[in-house]
């Protein structure tokens, strides 16, 4: 009867050690998998006078998606109108619910300052950062001090530009996570240099073209803090065989990954928030890909 209660007590021990055994459980059951990171969520508002905007907001939203992860939506109104109010824009709290917003619009004959203001507090007093692109620079202009919360939200003020040209773009800012591997110099297929007349104080430049007209260099891609919105720029986009390669595409990837937190600081993407892999990052030999047809 000793031997057998003994024998009991021994086998109890030896089960209550295998169901403490960290190691026996990690054997039996399978490790939780790690939750991907969600993808970005982004709203592209774009429209207005003098680009082509409908085949702009696809090489925009589907060169960008093939780089890093992220989904969009679309707000794209106003014909080739200057005066057009973006119709989000007048709704309380437009921007929550995304992670970045993205200006490629070109609507400069709006007066109303209130109007502009609250645009430009909508990224000053939340998280959701800002990518500015080309004409956004020369939006708002008719609004006499609503522009200027706008201009300091971009980081740059800019009332003109030179005629149209290939421009030879110079990187000056080599060690920011942005411009890691960009081209020393990169010849844009075409564009227009837009004339910088004041740099506000929380603008980083990255990159600069030199002006024919002005013999002066002006700045055409940069960092910007905002409150507390994280923003980034580029001047460069008129044309759209200025976007449609690798190098501009692949710069305005970094410049969204940048200003939501989520780019290393070698230049790649964090850890879930790759593209597609179509087309990864790369500042490569240009090339273009095929146009769609809308």
């Amino acid at each position: 009867m000793v031997r057998i209660a003994l024998f009991s007590l021994t086998f109890a021990l030896s089960l209550a050690f295998i169901s403490h055994n960290p190691a026996t459980n990690a054997a039996e059951k399978p490790s939780a998998k790690k939750a991907a990171p969600a993808k970005l969520k982004g709203l592209l508002v774009t429209g207005g006078c003098c680009h082509d905007y409908e085949k702009q907001k696809r090489i925009i939203t589907e060169g960008l998606s093939q780089r890093i992860s992220i989904s969009w939506d679309i707000i794209h109104e106003g014909g080739t109108r200057r005066d057009h109010k973006v119709s989000i824009y007048q709704k309380k709290n437009w921007a929550d619910g995304y992670d970045v917003i993205v200006h490629n619009e070109c609507f400069g004959s709006i007066k109303d300052d209130e109007f502009v203001s609250q645009m430009a507090n909508a990224h000053q007093n939340s998280d959701v950062a800002g990518v500015f692109i080309h004409c956004a620079l020369h939006s708002y202009r008719s609004a006499r001090t609503g522009v200027e919360a706008w201009r300091e939200l971009i980081g740059v003020t800019s009332t003109g530009h030179e005629g149209k040209r290939a421009l030879d773009v110079k990187n000056i800012n080599p060690n920011h996570p942005i411009m890691k591997g960009f081209p020393e110099s990169w010849k844009s297929p075409n564009g227009e240099l837009y004339k910088i007349t004041r740099v506000w104080p929380n603008c980083v430049p990255l990159a600069q073209a030199y002006g024919k007209d002005t013999k002066k260099d002006h700045m055409v891609a940069w960092a910007n803090q905002f409150g507390r919105s994280k923003v980034f720029g580029t001047s460069l986009g008129h044309h759209n065989e200025t976007m449609n390669n690798d190098v501009w595409l692949g710069l305005v990837s970094r410049g969204v990954l940048w200003s939501v937190g989520k780019l290393n600081d070698d230049g790649t993407p964090m850890p879930g928030y790759e593209g597609t892999g179509i087309r990864p990052i790369t500042f490569g030999p240009l090339q273009p890909e095929p146009d769609k047809k809308n």
